[in-house]
């Protein structure tokens, strides 16, 4: 099943009469499960302050007095320590290509520590008209070549935007899939005065443990002398996108956002002389005053609310195919920095605009603030860099890794989902299925059987709706598969209840394995065992 252009998921295949379902949402505290904490905590404390005040040497005020303090401790005790999570960001001009046999290198998958999150944009992604239409409804070569690569090491491609070339994948490991919530995607078009999208912006944003994350891969004008297009590209971009949220409508109300893709900003000035020999000698620094983007972030207000990392690898633009060479045909482009990654941590109310040398960030370490204190992030860039060994096109891939070090506003999630007893194809499977907080549940939520190393939450052996009625929190509910459509050969499996108002799977069950059917043998999927032999 593909993914719509704009949705993260499309609802699952109807069949058998289910197409008449009626939509019914759960309404839906707005508080978070950590404001609920620090309201709770606050009650305890105001609570032990009266008992303080009316203390007495009377037992009952002694055991009141112990009780309060051992629920305001415990409540402290469950605020959650900081964690780091991992996340490698790709930005690849690919220029039609067809993807390289082996992404190994370049998603850095035999390195340590592993990665929680990636997210990857590609632009110039093979648009032609027909390739397009048959992209949307088999999906492309370049997300089935990711897919295909990370899957088996437990990685769900949990959301996806196209627009024409423009191409964005988020991944994540599977412990995490159920935290990361409220995915919704959009893009903006500023191709042919924004009719056309061969140039724009595509966009990803979600919450990830209560933080709100958006990422937006672009592709802005070319060639030398638009450097003031690209920067109204940019702004136009920032400024236009919006999304279907009353706490983050606009990019800039999310927490962190990272800024991503062929920008396509040159390097000015210099001949073509004096840029070889800075390159070939290592002395990047020498180029970094007529980097347009750099010299952009001096004048223009709204680039200083973006960071980035020191430009210490070679320009990424433009090789000759095949090569570590730069443009040796007759056109003879500049060599130039045109595929970044930038990154914005949503400032205090009133945020000061500070001087930084060279253009860069002081320091690569950024937290937000933003009043919710018990809960910051910080951003730590750990690697910046190309990788010259892809030679399909004539960009070379950047790769940013960064440590997202967070308090997660909740570890616990949405629904909890379980297998009931043994499951095979010679019986009903029985699924069991708590809310285990509160969040706007609908009728349109349905749970996916998966085999272990699914690719995407589409990627399911069979699914079935919830209960038409909305549950209460923590009530148990049922709902059983139909023998027929349990797979009838063994296997390891896992369930997902997937929310339709969230567009993401908001439980996994454990890993379970279905029994190998007596319906399997009957027809002949199996060989038969008859005294110890297959017959």
């Amino acid at each position: 099943m593909s993914e719509s252009l704009k949705t993260g998921m499309d609802l699952p295949c109807v069949s058998d009469g289910v197409g008449d379902r009626v939509r019914s949402d759960s309404t839906s505290s707005t508080a978070s499960q950590g404001s609920k904490g620090r309201l709770l905590l606050r009650q305890r404390l105001s609570q032990l302050l009266t008992c303080v005040e009316d203390l007495s040497s009377d037992d009952e005020a002694n055991e009141e007095v112990s009780r309060t303090l051992a629920e305001a401790f415990q409540l402290c005790g469950n605020i959650s320590p900081r964690e780091t999570l991992r996340l490698h960001m790709v930005t690849w001009n690919v220029a039609t290509a067809e993807p390289p046999d082996d992404v190994t290198s370049l998603l850095y998958l035999d390195t340590q520590p592993t990665t929680d999150l990636y997210v990857i944009g590609l632009q110039e992604v093979n648009a032609a008209p027909l390739k397009f239409l048959s992209d949307l409804l088999l999906e492309d070569s370049w997300s089935h070549h990711f897919m295909n690569t990370l899957a088996p090491r437990e990685y769900i491609k949990v959301s996806s935007v196209r627009m024409q070339g423009l191409l964005l994948l988020v991944f994540s490991k599977k412990i995490h899939v159920p935290f990361i919530r409220d995915i919704q995607t959009t893009y903006t078009r500023t191709g042919l005065f924004g009719y056309w999208g061969n140039k724009g912006g595509v966009s990803v944003r979600f919450s990830l443990y209560g933080h709100m994350m958006c990422f937006v891969n672009c592709h802005l004008a070319a060639h030398m002398d638009y450097a003031l297009q690209r920067v109204d590209e940019f702004e136009y971009i920032l400024e236009t996108q919006d999304f279907d949220l009353v706490n983050t409508p606009s990019v800039r109300d999310h927490k962190v956002v990272f800024w991503f893709g062929d920008l396509n900003f040159r390097i000015a000035d210099h001949g073509m002389h004096f840029l070889r020999s800075s390159i070939n000698s290592g002395r990047f620094n020498l180029l970094w005053e007529r980097d347009q983007l750099l010299t952009m972030r001096k004048k223009e207000p709204f680039l200083q609310e973006f960071e980035e990392g020191p430009l210490k690898f070679k320009p990424t633009y433009k090789f000759d195919l095949n090569s570590d060479t730069y443009d040796t045909s007759g056109k003879k482009r500049k060599p130039a920095w045109t595929d970044r990654i930038l990154w914005r941590i949503k400032p205090k109310n009133t945020p000061a605009a500070e001087d930084k040398e060279e253009g860069w960030a002081s320091t690569s370490t950024h937290h937000s603030d933003d009043g919710q204190d018990e809960y910051p992030i910080k951003v730590l860039q750990d690697t910046y860099t190309c990788d010259p060994s892809y030679g399909v096109s004539d960009h070379k891939p950047v790769i940013g890794i960064f440590d997202l070090e967070m308090r997660k506003q909740s570890d616990c999630p949405l629904v909890c989902v379980c297998p009931e007893g043994h499951w095979s194809a010679d019986q009903e499977a029985v699924v069991s299925y708590t809310v285990l907080e509160d969040f706007l549940s609908s009728t349109w939520d349905w749970i996916g059987l998966y085999k272990v190393g699914f690719k995407t939450a589409s990627d399911y052996a069979t699914y079935i709706w919830v209960k038409d009625q909305l549950p209460e929190v923590n009530e148990v509910l049922k709902v059983c598969f139909n023998k027929k459509a349990v797979p009838a050969l063994s296997g390891d499996y896992v369930l997902g209840y997937f929310s339709y108002n969230m567009q993401s799977i908001v439980g996994l069950s454990n890993n379970f394995q279905i029994i190998e059917s007596k319906r399997a043998v009957r027809d002949g999927l199996v060989p038969q065992d008859v005294n110890g032999m297959n017959k």
